[in-house]
């Protein structure tokens, strides 16, 4: 297979679960996802040796911003410039997302070790995020298109779907990577939703979410009434349609939506 990366990989860091992509068609597949337009603003978060960059460059973007936790690669990008382009060395755990202006595309192939937390954050705090295309762990892909009642279905397809609206991708097998995972892979995208759709309060719908998918097994008049016991009445389950004796796992996106509403108002 040939290689299709910017710069020569070094070897892949464990500690920052990197897993370089040597598939050119996956990379096209990626790039066809995002949809990239004339005037575009396009972040790629963690480009290392450059395999979706490579096809990023030459398409007609205002802006790519590359976001590269590993040094190296983040030298080797910024020595390579581009009117528009811009390398930024830092953690995407850490980057300021409510600071970016305008809308955005994104597209990563995510660390499986940090996938979770840093989609969790963009999908929030990304105040004009407009598409994305994500990388991920097939495990957790499944998780991000649960349906209520099903053992994937938890606090993350909660949050995730409170803001945007999951696609299928596509999934790939370990060989397309350099070093190959054990796990495969799957592509997602993110399309926003309308914001009369999202959480009213992100605040008390993650605690919420986190709160009742911690302890899922148990029913919701039970996690409630012990975690809550200056906010949960029996009435507030009632007026919602809800039953006390229902399980977490059975509350669809929307009805978690308006119980943390109904629970955490400050009315």
């Amino acid at each position: 297979m040939p290689d299709i990366n910017l710069f020569t990989a070094a070897k892949a860091k464990k500690s920052l679960g990197q897993h370089f992509l040597r598939d050119e068609r996956v990379v096209q597949r990626i790039v066809d996802l995002l949809r990239i337009e004339e005037g575009d603003q396009v972040m790629e978060i963690g480009p290392g040796p450059g395999a979706l960059t490579a096809l990023l460059r030459p398409l007609p973007w205002k802006r790519l911003l590359l976001l590269e936790k590993d040094d190296h690669y983040a030298a080797e990008h910024a020595a390579r410039p581009l009117p528009g382009l811009e390398v930024v060395a830092g953690d995407a755990l850490a980057y300021p997302w409510e600071a970016m202006e305008g809308p955005w595309k994104i597209a990563g192939n995510l660390p499986y070790n940090v996938a979770s937390p840093m989609m969790w954050d963009i999908v929030s705090r990304a105040p004009q995020l407009s598409r994305a295309a994500f990388m991920i762990q097939k495990e957790v892909g499944d998780r991000l298109l649960a349906r209520p009642g099903g053992k994937d279905y938890g606090a993350l397809t909660v949050w995730i779907q409170s803001f945007v609206s999951v696609q299928k991708g596509f999934v790939i097998g370990p060989s397309a990577f350099s070093p190959p995972p054990k796990v495969d892979s799957a592509v997602v995208v993110f399309l926003p939703l309308p914001p009369e759709k999202r959480p009213a309060d992100p605040e008390a719908l993650a605690r919420l979410v986190k709160l009742c998918f911690q302890q899922r097994r148990k029913q919701l008049q039970t996690i409630l009434r012990h975690a809550l016991p200056d906010r949960y009445s029996p009435e507030i389950l009632a007026a919602l349609g809800l039953e006390g004796t229902q399980r977490p796992e059975t509350l669809s996106v929307s009805q978690f939506q308006s119980l943390a509403d109904a629970l955490f108002s400050k009315k």
